[in-house]
């Protein structure tokens, strides 16, 4: 096994690091943590016990992964936080642990996480998602694939941000945002499709056509959810696409993001 820790480094004896892990000066990694091959932790970095990072991850200087959880309730006890593979975390970002409601924070493979980004215990991020500088998810936030999230936004605990969204910056997110749209203004509203994403991952125009049918009925028809849903149901074909919105509507506990009003 081949490893490159630098001589000013402290890596705990009980640290388990996998194949051409390097760690750069001043780095920290804690008893209990796994690091898998490939990955490179940055001057001043520091991995916290009980975490795990994925292969081929980058981490910048000065991060904090797997800290304890900003949680009065959290009493020491031992939880975790997983990073998939690839991800890109930046400086001065905080990735924290679960608590004992969930045990857990998990993190997709494929993240940017960009500078002084923070990640709060108990969330579930997925994979080829970006948050933009100074981005950060309250407690028990869901965020689905393919989301990013623009700078200075902060994200309401237990909100859920569909796959495929894409939110704008400098907005707060206090409502779950449904899967494949763009959302911003304040209060947080629908701003149509995010079609040019959609296209980049290779949707077809029929999909899209289809998804813009159901938001349509969904914000443009003048009906309150519960009718728009059945409209959806009886006028719109039930692809895939189509399905994860009505479920995601379904699931939603704080209720979706309305229309953009015209003042």
């Amino acid at each position: 096994m081949s490893v490159n820790i630098d001589p000013r480094a402290a890596v705990h004896s009980n640290a388990h690091l996998g194949e051409n892990v390097t760690i750069g000066p001043f780095a920290v990694v804690e008893a209990d943590t796994v690091v898998g091959d490939g990955t490179i932790v940055g001057a001043h970095a520091i991995v916290n016990r009980w975490t795990t990072l994925g292969r081929e991850c980058r981490i910048a200087p000065f991060a904090s992964i797997g800290g304890a959880p900003q949680d009065l309730k959290y009493k020491g006890e031992k939880t975790t936080l997983t990073v998939g593979d690839r991800c890109d975390i930046r400086e001065y970002v905080t990735l924290n642990r679960g608590t004992q409601e969930t045990g857990e924070t998990i993190i997709g493979s494929n993240g940017l996480f960009m500078a002084n980004t923070h990640v709060a215990h108990d969330c579930r991020v997925g994979d080829n998602c970006i948050m933009a500088n100074s981005a950060a998810l309250g407690g028990h936030v869901h965020m689905g694939n393919f989301v990013i999230i623009g700078g200075l936004t902060p994200v309401h605990q237990f909100t859920h941000l569909g796959e495929h969204a894409m939110i704008g910056g400098g907005y707060r997110v206090t409502k779950d945002v449904p899967p494949y749209v763009r959302a911003g203004r304040e209060p947080m509203s629908f701003e149509g499709l995010n079609s040019v994403g959609l296209r980049r991952r290779g949707f077809k125009p029929e999909t899209i056509a289809l998804i813009d049918k159901t938001y349509m009925l969904l914000y443009q028809s003048n009906l309150n959810v519960s009718q728009a849903v059945e409209r959806i149901k009886a006028e719109v074909e039930l692809i895939p696409e189509v399905k994860t919105i009505l479920d995601f509507i379904a699931k939603s506990k704080r209720g979706i993001i309305p229309a953009h009003t015209h003042r």
